[in-house]
């Protein structure tokens, strides 16, 4: 396929790239990969990978690395290319700059520095997923990766206990499982969720549910690929304070007041704070 090569202004493109299935690039991103002066991206090895598979020559230009780890005279040579008159093309790792890529800079600097700065627009995993997972999608949010850490990943689910948008966000092969069960033991086994796996690959899965069906089954797979996780927003519950009292005293029956409150807090979309309070009371009642 040839592809039209032509001068672009100088400046900085942000250019979207296939998450997964390489043909799913626009006509408009290979015009731009194949035109730019300056080649830009997280991980030059698939930035070459992809355009070995689309017929697009460097024929000499420059491949330069942009990451987490690239330091600021990595970004000042960029600028300097822009304001030579050359056109600079970024390319993330998969989907598109700046989604949980370290790309911002790379907009931050050309603003400041005057550069016009434009998108070739396409593939996005957090798009794809919200697509995929059938949920509301008037309101959303996307929260990057979940908290490394289980206390930091209890906090961040308990924190989408309230939420009244739909909730859209990264995780790790290696933390997938356990994530979920504490997706459930905050949000409550009825919350409907969505697990999206390897998005536009071979191996494509979504697996869809409330927390309590979906948790075991995750459990339940070797984790593999990459993942991006939908949940539902909160229904608004009419609940009176006998229903609140008897979930938490039932919860208590298995569970540690922390857990509990959690637990019940989810299930209700009440805050979780107030669920706290109510349980210590609850529990201190039970004592003998």
């Amino acid at each position: 396929m040839n592809f039209r090569k032509s001068a672009l202004a100088p400046g900085l493109y942000l250019v979207a790239t296939p998450i997964g299935n390489a043909r799913d690039i626009t006509l408009r991103a290979l015009d731009v990969l194949a035109s730019a002066d300056v080649l830009v991206a997280e991980d030059t090895r698939t930035l070459l990978k992809l355009l070995q598979i689309h017929g697009i020559p460097t024929e000499g230009r420059r491949v330069q690395a942009f990451h987490d780890h690239s330091k600021e005279r990595d970004r000042a040579r960029l600028m300097e290319a822009i304001g030579e008159g050359k056109s600079v093309a970024y390319t993330t790792d998969a989907g598109t700059p700046l989604i949980a890529d370290p790309g911002y800079t790379l907009v931050n600097a050309a603003r400041e520095a005057g550069h016009m700065v434009t998108g070739a627009p396409g593939p996005s995993a957090v798009i794809a997923a919200l697509t995929l997972a059938g949920l509301p999608t008037d309101a959303f949010a996307f929260l990057g990766f979940a908290p490394n850490q289980q206390t930091a990943r209890r906090e961040f689910y308990a924190r989408l206990a309230t939420a009244e948008m739909t909730s859209v966000f990264y995780e790790a092969p290696s933390r997938i499982q356990a994530s979920i069960a504490d997706a459930r033991k905050s949000l409550g086994p009825d919350r409907e969720a969505v697990v999206c796996r390897e998005i536009t690959k071979r191996f494509e899965e979504v697996e869809r549910g409330p927390l309590g069906d979906l948790a075991p089954r995750i459990a339940a797979k070797a984790p593999k690929g990459e993942y991006v996780v939908v949940v539902a927003r909160a229904d608004k519950q009419v609940v009176d304070e006998v229903e609140i009292d008897a979930r938490i005293n039932e919860a208590l029956t298995t569970m540690r007041v922390k857990d509990a409150a959690d637990a019940v807090a989810g299930a209700l979309g009440l805050p979780r704070r107030e669920i706290y309070q109510r349980a210590l009371r609850l529990k201190s009642e039970q004592k003998p």
